[in-house]
């Protein structure tokens, strides 16, 4: 309880608005543009090339902004032989109202010299009926394949596919390294056995509300519980949840009722539900048509968090298997426009339900945490007031700030007291005279 007090007082001090409600807009007034995607901080302009002979070196721990129309575009990895998995993900950003179909989408895969792909190292994300920023990540596994575990040079390809007659321009793409270092000796090279699966039991409480992010750079940070926030027509929410080891997920979303312009309307996708790992890969993906009036989603419970699910046949619960922050966006489908007030917000909520008690994770060689992984009492901080990543970074800085000049104001008054003291001795002394010896 003390460090949530700490945190939402500086996130009152900060101005942080997590509960504060979305855009509103006046009864009959245009509606404005949606908010953009929030490029990370610190992203280095990159341009990556059609063939590997002159691809530009990219560097785990960095981010890089570059663009992507149709076709491969390849980036190159140096890459040492200690145990680590080096994950590679991409972000695309259609324009709005970009036009796409459901085979469009976006690859990424991680090669060797010899153009070999490695096994299990390419992860691919679809659009479904509308255009809105989908991720997807490649992975050179450091210690189980053969083939990838060397020290050298390796190339991540990062393909759009684009049918013909669909939107065919470049889009900003967003490229994020990331590194977990090798596990220590005795850790699981198997894949799990079974566990609790099935939908999950989500809480019916009066929720709170929490206005989601733009992309992975500034979703808002939640935890178990009932959230409520508000859509238009062709937006995208994002939102963080932080998953420790052993922990599973369950997710459940809901549109209400819009203000419909026409009396019967119907939208294919009007409602998407995305979950995405810690480093961006997809792990689950659901959309159902919204008719102006309700549509729900409900995706089955996440695998407990573990290191062996990489080891798992099943693609869907490959990417749960490293603790950290798991991202969920939620899209509101472009054709809503046509027949509801697209001024108007919709009413979102969210239902999460985070099980299982936090276990003990595998010894790693190194600390998960500078690649983007773990869970620590900070994150469960971010969560429970519901700070975005880079708020909760000022909120810390501020923090590091205050307590170093509250440090120095200490000893200032130290110094002080111990000054006024020794004067008061002194006067003391001169008071009495000399003693008789």
């Amino acid at each position: 309880m003390v460090v949530r007090g700490r945190v939402t007082a500086w996130a009152a001090a900060l101005g942080l608005v997590a509960g504060a409600p979305g855009l509103a807009y006046a009864e009959g007034s245009a509606p404005g543009p949606l908010p953009a995607y929030r490029p990370a901080d610190g992203a280095k302009a990159i341009e990556g090339r059609p063939s590997t002979a002159d691809a530009p070196q990219i560097e785990a721990g960095k981010v890089y902004q570059d663009t992507l129309g149709p076709g491969e575009r390849f980036y190159r990895l140096v890459l040492d032989e200690d145990g680590a998995d080096v994950y590679v993900s991409a972000v695309v950003r259609p324009a709005a109202g970009a036009k796409v179909s459901g085979g469009d989408g976006i690859d990424v895969e991680i090669m060797t010299t010899a153009g070999r792909s490695c096994p299990r190292g390419t992860g691919r994300a679809n659009f479904g009926y509308d255009a809105y920023p989908i991720g997807a990540a490649g992975v050179r596994r450091g210690a189980e394949d053969e083939d990838c575990a060397p020290a050298g040079v390796y190339y991540a390809k990062v393909t759009r596919t684009s049918a013909k007659g669909y939107d065919q321009s470049p889009w900003p793409l967003e490229i994020k390294v990331q590194r977990e270092p090798g596990r220590g000796a005795g850790g699981p090279t198997a894949a799990p056995g079974a566990w609790p699966s099935g939908a999950p039991v989500l809480p019916g409480t009066e929720p709170e509300h929490r206005s989601g992010g733009t992309g992975f750079n500034d979703a808002r940070a939640l935890g178990s519980g009932v959230w409520r926030d508000e859509m238009r027509p062709g937006q995208t929410r994002f939102y963080r949840v932080p998953l420790d080891w052993g922990q599973q997920l369950g997710i459940g979303a809901e549109l209400a009722a819009a203000r419909m312009t026409k009396t019967y309307g119907s939208a294919s996708g009007g409602l998407t539900v995305s979950l995405y790992s810690p480093y961006r890969g997809l792990v689950a993906g659901k959309d159902v048509s919204y008719d102006g009036k309700q549509a729900g989603i409900t995706l089955g419970k996440t695998p407990p968090v573990a290191y062996e699910n990489r080891f798992a046949g099943d693609r869907s619960e490959q990417p749960v298997s490293v603790a950290g922050w798991y991202y969920v966006a939620v899209t509101m489908g472009a054709k809503v426009a046509d027949f509801t007030e697209d001024a108007a917000p919709v009413p979102l909520t969210l239902r999460l339900d985070v099980t299982g008690t936090p276990a003990k994770g595998p010894a790693y060689v190194g600390s998960p945490a500078a690649g983007g992984f773990g869970v620590g009492d900070g994150d469960r901080a971010a969560a429970e007031e519901g700070l975005t990543a880079p708020e909760a970074a000022e909120a810390a800085e501020r923090r590091a700030t205050m307590r170093i000049v509250a440090g120095a104001g200490f000893g200032t008054g130290t110094v002080l007291l111990l000054v006024l003291g020794g004067w008061t001795l002194l006067g003391r002394r001169r008071g009495r005279g000399p003693t008789a010896g």
